[in-house]
């Protein structure tokens, strides 16, 4: 059985004083891959910050880690009964763990803002995720992207291969080179719009729904025009009717399928070139 190399990357820094307020500091972690030029799994999960990630064509994965200014700073004050007020910008720790292939960055300290750019070879198995105060872009990169954000924006551009990806406050931007013709894929957003541009050769079968929307295409879409289905329980005191509210379509002759959904917002399938 082959043995698994498994190296862990540090970035530590210490407690440090300021007078006034933290100015924005960036350090810098470069990961090396057990098998460079090998396909790869690249991990990144936030609380706080955003996330940015672009293809280069280098072997390693070079990470570039920014604390954001402190909110709040400037009112709070600078002297109290004679006393000078000397404030901490605290500590943090970013580990970036290999594993054959498998690279997993994390933070320390929730309660801080990061933004991490990253610069990553083009082929890759991508997960991010982040929750607040940032949004997620992803650019010229190929392969299987997740992408997951809760208070803020996804926009993934030149993307060739697969996406699901999932915000619950921030519309969904996604501009394709070319499409995995195999794979499923789903958009969502609660409250934003999905604007997603295909390949005008793209096959799919689309399955659509906004709320409190409209949906527009550039494509030709082949609809489904049976009616709605109506969902019955009949039980003990209690009597739904539940009717879908899909838009079901094939562009092309279909294909796999596509998701998209999103509550307060609209939905636009555009065609490469339009």
């Amino acid at each position: 059985m082959k043995k698994l190399k498994s190296v862990m990357f540090v970035l530590f820094m210490a407690l440090v004083t300021k007078s006034v307020a933290q100015s924005e500091s960036t350090e810098q972690l470069t990961v090396p891959l057990s098998n460079p030029g090998k396909s790869y799994t690249l991990k990144v999960n936030l609380i706080d910050g955003s996330i940015k990630v672009i293809s280069y064509e280098g072997k390693d994965i070079i990470i570039d880690v920014s604390t954001p200014e402190e909110k709040g700073d400037g009112e709070k004050k600078d002297t109290e009964n004679g006393m000078k007020r000397i404030s901490s910008s605290g500590s943090y720790e970013v580990t970036a763990k290999e594993n054959d292939n498998t690279v997993t960055v994390n933070t320390s300290n929730p309660t801080r803002t990061f933004d991490l750019k990253l610069k990553i070879p083009k082929d890759v198995k991508l997960k991010v995720g982040t929750i607040n105060n940032g949004d997620i872009e992803v650019e010229n990169v190929t392969g299987e992207l997740e992408v997951n954000n809760v208070n803020g924006e996804i926009k993934l551009n030149n993307i060739s291969g697969s996406v699901v990806a999932n915000t619950v406050n921030g519309d969904v931007i996604t501009t394709f080179n070319t499409v995995d013709p195999k794979a499923p894929m789903a958009f969502s957003t609660l409250n934003g719009d999905i604007k997603v541009t295909f390949p005008a050769d793209v096959k799919a079968n689309l399955k659509l729904k906004s709320d409190n929307g409209d949906i527009f295409s550039d494509f030709d879409i082949d609809l489904d025009k049976t009616k709605p289905k109506t969902n019955k329980t009949n039980e003990p005191g209690m009597y739904k009717i539940k009717m879908e509210g899909w838009v079901y379509g094939k562009i092309n002759g279909g294909g796999p399928e596509i998701l998209m959904k999103n509550m307060q917002g609209n939905i636009y399938v555009k065609k490469a070139g339009k």
